[in-house]
């Protein structure tokens, strides 16, 4: 189980750094600005169904099991309020800190759920790897071209990105030894995430995926939302 649960927790967080390095590879290798810029729109969309099917297949249904439907309510509202004040203060300091933290912000207490939801249902703390990796893939790709922006050299944005893929191993073994058999706290976690995942896909995520008028590209939600109604029939 130890082992299993490192396993997982790198290959959600190997992503971060994948997705960097596919981000790098588009900056260099093609120059097609249309073609970037229709690529990072799609990746937005498909991230968009990836984090909707967490949310509706594993954070809000697995979280609720084992809490009221009052605190379950509660927690979720809580988490989209907290996030709004989160994305408040990113705004105000955004030339500081770049979304890569507000990529964090729904990382960590996805990772804390992960290490310690494996300890009751296995299956579901694979299912919920699988999301936390397919959702940082396109995440940390938008990640590294707003560090270029902001000035870092490609270096010091990948490397950033690199550690960054550890968190996820942290928090996960820290769920697992410190919230062993506590299967309220991890479902509020799962809750709260869910909530303020909710509201970062519609406050700032979902505008964006209007391009050009091409509609098409927000059929990339549904297929990123397949990801998970597949995980689901498998897991």
């Amino acid at each position: 189980m130890f082992f299993e649960i490192i396993l997982f927790s790198l290959l959600s967080g190997s992503t971060v750094f994948i997705g960097g390095l596919i981000s790098w590879y588009f900056e260099n290798r093609v120059h097609n600005k249309e073609l970037k810029e229709m690529t990072i729109h799609y990746l937005i969309a498909f991230a968009t169904g990836i984090m909707l099917s967490a949310i509706a297949f594993v954070l809000v249904p697995k979280g609720m099991v084992e809490i009221s439907i009052l605190l379950s309510c509660t927690l979720f509202i809580l988490g989209g309020v907290s996030f709004y004040y989160f994305d408040k203060f990113v705004e105000k300091n955004r030339y500081k800190l770049p979304q890569v933290i507000a990529m964090l912000l729904d990382f960590i207490p996805e990772s804390i759920a992960l290490g310690a939801v494996f300890v009751y249902d296995h299956k579901t703390g694979i299912l919920l790897s699988i999301f936390i990796a397919l959702q940082n893939l396109p995440e940390s790709f938008n990640s590294y071209i707003e560090l270029k922006r902001l000035n870092h050299s490609t270096k010091k944005s990948l490397k950033l990105l690199f550690i960054l893929s550890f968190v996820g191993l942290f928090f996960s073994l820290s769920g697992y030894f410190f919230l062993d058999e506590r299967i309220e706290i991890t479902s509020s976690l799962m809750l709260f995430s869910a909530g303020g995942i909710m509201y970062i896909i519609f406050q700032d995520i979902a505008p964006l995926l209007q391009y050009k008028k091409r509609r098409l590209i927000a059929l990339g939600v549904n297929f990123g939302f397949i990801v998970g109604m597949l995980g689901e029939a498998i897991v």
